[in-house]
C-alpha cells in the first residue's frame, strides 16, 4: 500500500506576490476602517465552481447583477477546432469549463494501457505519469499511440496538458487558468478573458515509467472500458455537460486512431450527483460492470469519498475537477490521479486579481466542505501575505449541501450577506456551486450588492 505524500509545489503566477490565516466557520475579527460600503463599490468574485455562463441562468431575476464579478477557473486557450468538436458531441453546450481536462484524462489512460501493453489497472496506474513526462513531444492522440505501440519515448502534451507533465503524485506540475469576467449580460465576456500561469515545471516527475509489458497473447484481445463518474445531478450538475461532451469526444477519437491494443475502447456513464453517497453507488456500478478506469468525480469532496472504494477495488481514477489540496496527500494505493491543478495554484491566482484591484478589506463566503474550506483558507492566507491586515479578511462558511431550496435555505445566506454587510468588504470573494445565486441575493437583499 502506498500513501502518496506530495511535494511543495511553488505557484508561479505571472503578476504580485499575494494572501491569510486561518478561520473557523465564521471569523468575526474586528475590522479597521469604517463599515459602511457603497453597494455600487462591491465587486464580486468566484472561482471554478462559479464561474461559468451556466452559473448566470440561475440569476436571469437580477438582470447585469453579475457585470464585473470576476475568478478563476484551470483553463488553457480552446482552439475554435477543439470547441466545434465537442460541441459535434452536444450541441447545447455555452461552458467548455473542464473539457480540455476531461479529454486528457481520457487521452492518458488510453496511452497508458497501450504502452503498459495491458488493460489490466495497475499496471495502467503505473505508466500514466510517465507518459506526460518523456522527451519527445507528441500533440495528437494517432501520433502518441503510435509512439506507444513501438516502445518509443514520448510525452504527451495535449489540450490542458501543454506546460508540462505530472508530478510524482499523479497531478498537474504547472497549468493554465483564466481569468474570467461577467459582463451586462450574465453571461462570461470573452474578450475580457487572460490566461496566466501557474505552478513549476521543474517538479514534474523525471523518473522514467517502469518498462512496458508484453503484448496480449492468443487471438482473444483485451478491451478497455472507462467509466465516466460525473455530475448529471447536484450543485456541480450545471458543469457536467462540457465534461461529459469532451471525454466521449476523447473515446470517439481513441477510436478513430485504432483503438487501444488493437480494440474499440467502451464506456458507461453515470451520474456522481455531487454526493458521495450517490457517486458511491454508480462507482459500485461501474466496478460490477468491469470498468478499467474511471473518470470522475467532479467535486473534490466527492472524490475524497469514492477513492477508498475505488482503490481498494484496484480501479484506476482520474478526475478532471477535484482540486482539492487535499487529494494530493489522499492514501489511494498508488490509482487516484487527476488533470486539473490542485487549489493551492488557484488561491494564489485568485489573491493576485483581488490584490490588482486595490481591495483592502475582503469576505469570503464558501461551502464548509473539502473544496470551500480549503480554498477558502488558501486565499485568505495568500491575501495576508500579501499584505493585508488580518482583521480586514473575514472567512464565513455555510452548509455543503448536494441542493438547495431558494426559499427554505434563506437562512444559511442571510445571515453571511448581514454580516459581510457590517464588516463593510469591498470585495466579496464566493467559493460554491450554483449555490453561490442565493448568496449574492442575500447580498442583494441586504444592499450589500447594487
Amino acid at each position: 500500500m502506498r500513501a502518496r505524500h506530495a511535494k511543495a509545489i511553488v505557484g508561479v503566477i505571472t503578476a504580485i506576490a499575494l494572501l491569510g490565516a486561518a478561520t473557523a466557520c465564521s471569523d468575526t475579527a474586528q475590522s479597521d476602517g469604517d463599515t459602511a460600503t457603497n453597494p455600487q463599490d462591491v465587486r464580486l468574485y468566484g472561482s471554478d465552481g462559479n464561474m461559468a455562463n451556466s452559473f448566470g441562468e440561475a440569476l436571469k431575476d437580477s438582470p447585469a447583477v453579475l457585470n464585473g464579478m470576476k475568478g478563476t477557473t484551470p483553463l488553457t486557450p480552446l482552439s475554435d477546432d477543439f470547441k466545434r468538436r465537442v460541441k459535434s458531441i452536444d450541441a447545447t453546450l455555452t461552458d467548455f469549463n473542464y473539457s480540455g481536462e476531461s479529454y486528457d484524462a481520457v487521452v492518458v489512460a488510453a496511452l497508458a494501457a497501450e504502452a503498459a501493453r495491458s488493460v489490466e489497472p495497475a499496471q495502467i496506474a503505473k505508466q500514466i505519469v510517465g507518459v506526460t513526462t518523456g522527451d519527445n513531444v507528441c500533440e495528437t492522440i494517432a501520433a502518441c499511440l503510435a509512439a506507444a505501440k513501438q516502445g518509443r519515448d514520448f510525452k504527451y502534451r495535449g489540450v490542458s496538458l501543454r506546460r508540462s507533465g505530472f508530478t510524482e503524485v499523479g497531478e498537474p506540475s504547472s497549468a493554465m487558468y483564466g481569468v474570467l469576467n461577467f459582463g451586462r449580460n450574465n453571461t462570461i465576456d470573452d474578450a475580457k478573458t487572460e490566461f496566466v500561469g501557474a505552478g513549476d515545471e521543474k517538479t514534474e516527475q523525471k523518473t522514467p515509467a517502469p518498462p512496458a509489458g508484453n503484448a496480449p497473447k492468443g487471438n482473444t484481445k483485451p478491451t478497455l472500458k472507462y467509466g465516466l463518474l460525473l455530475p448529471k445531478t447536484g450543485a456541480l450538475a450545471f458543469q457536467g455537460p462540457p465534461m461529459f461532451a469532451a471525454a466521449k469526444l476523447a473515446i470517439k477519437e481513441i477510436n478513430e486512431a485504432g483503438g487501444v491494443l488493437g480494440q474499440q475502447v467502451q464506456f458507461v456513464e453515470g451520474d456522481d450527483g455531487t454526493n458521495p453517497d450517490v457517486a458511491k453507488a454508480t462507482a459500485e456500478q461501474f466496478i460490477n460492470a468491469g470498468v478499467h478506469v474511471i473518470i470522475g468525480a467532479g467535486a473534490s469532496g466527492v472524490s475524497k469519498a469514492v477513492i477508498p472504494r475505488i482503490a481498494a477495488a484496484g480501479k484506476v481514477m482520474i478526475s478532471p475537477s477535484a482540486t482539492s489540496d487535499e487529494l494530493s496527500k489522499v492514501d489511494d494505493k498508488g490509482m487516484f490521479f487527476r488533470t486539473s491543478p490542485p487549489d493551492v495554484l488557484q488561491a494564489k491566482a485568485i489573491a493576485d486579481i483581488i490584490m490588482r484591484d486595490g481591495h483592502t478589506k475582503v469576505a469570503i463566503i464558501a461551502r464548509d466542505d473539502t473544496y470551500g474550506s480549503g480554498l477558502a483558507e488558501g486565499v485568505r492566507a495568500d491575501l495576508a501575505a500579501a499584505g493585508i491586515k488580518p482583521n480586514n479578511l473575514l472567512v464565513m462558511k455555510y452548509e455543503a449541501k448536494d441542493t438547495y431550496d431558494p426559499k427554505a435555505d434563506a437562512k444559511l445566506f442571510g445571515p453571511l450577506a448581514a454580516q459581510t454587510k457590517t464588516f463593510g468588504a469591498t470585495g466579496i470573494l464566493l467559493v460554491g456551486f450554483d449555490e453561490s445565486a442565493l448568496a449574492i441575493k442575500a447580498l442583494i437583499a441586504e444592499k450589500v450588492k447594487a
